[in-house]
C-alpha cells in the first residue's frame, strides 16, 4: 500500500508541477517546464556558455548528477560550485550565504545559464547566487517546492514549482524534470 500511495502522490505532484514567470504567472505545466529547460540549455550551448548548477544537500546531489549527465551525454559545458575546500574556504572568508554568489560573480558570464535548485525556495545562499547571476545578465531557471509563495519562485526568468511539502517528492520531481530536459536537449541538438 505504501508504494502504491507513493506512486499516486508522485503522479499528482508531476501533474501539478508548473513553470511560472517572475511575477508568478503560470506559463506552462510539467512538459513545458522540461521543454523550456532544454531550449534554454540549447541557447546557452549555442552562445558558447555553460550551465551552472547550484543546490544544497539533496539538491546538490541532483546538481552533481545532472552536471555530469548534461556534459557527458549532451556535450554541453557544466559546472558546480561546491566541494569540501570550496565550501569551507568561501564559508569561512565570506559566510555560507555567499558560497555560490562569489564564484558566480568571479567565474561566469552572461552567456552562461544558472539552474538554481532549492526544495524550500528559501535558502539564502541559493537566492544570493541567483541575484549575482541576474546582475551579470545570465539566464536563470529555478526549481523549488514547498510553499507557493517561496521567494525563489519569482527570482528566475523561468521558475519551476513542484507542489509538495516533502523533500523526497520535490527532489524526485526536480530530478525527473532535469533528466527529461537533458534528453530533450540531446534530441534538439541532433535535429
Amino acid at each position: 500500500m505504501v508504494i502504491e500511495n507513493y506512486r499516486k502522490e508522485l503522479w499528482c505532484i508531476l501533474e501539478g508541477t508548473v513553470i511560472v514567470d517572475n511575477s508568478s504567472k503560470v506559463i506552462g505545466n510539467f512538459e513545458m517546464s522540461c521543454e523550456i529547460v532544454a531550449r534554454e540549455a540549447l541557447a546557452c550551448h549555442e552562445r558558447g556558455g555553460m550551465i551552472i548548477f547550484i543546490g544544497n544537500g539533496g539538491s546538490a546531489a541532483i546538481c552533481n548528477h545532472c552536471a555530469i549527465d548534461w556534459w557527458k551525454n549532451g556535450g554541453i559545458l557544466t559546472r558546480v560550485f561546491f566541494g569540501d575546500s570550496h565550501l569551507t574556504c568561501l564559508a569561512n572568508d565570506f559566510g555560507y550565504e555567499f558560497i555560490f554568489s562569489k564564484p558566480i560573480e568571479d567565474m561566469t558570464n552572461k552567456n552562461d545559464l544558472l539552474i538554481a535548485i532549492s526544495s524550500s525556495g528559501r535558502s539564502m545562499n541559493i537566492r544570493n547566487g541567483v541575484i549575482a547571476a541576474r546582475k551579470i545578465g545570465m539566464k536563470v531557471i529555478t526549481l523549488s517546492g514547498f510553499s507557493w509563495d517561496n521567494p525563489l519562485k519569482t527570482m528566475g526568468d523561468y521558475n519551476i514549482y513542484a507542489p509538495s511539502e516533502s523533500y523526497g517528492f520535490v527532489e524526485t520531481t526536480h530530478g525527473i524534470i532535469l533528466h527529461a530536459a537533458s534528453d530533450a536537449f540531446n534530441e534538439l541538438r541532433n535535429l
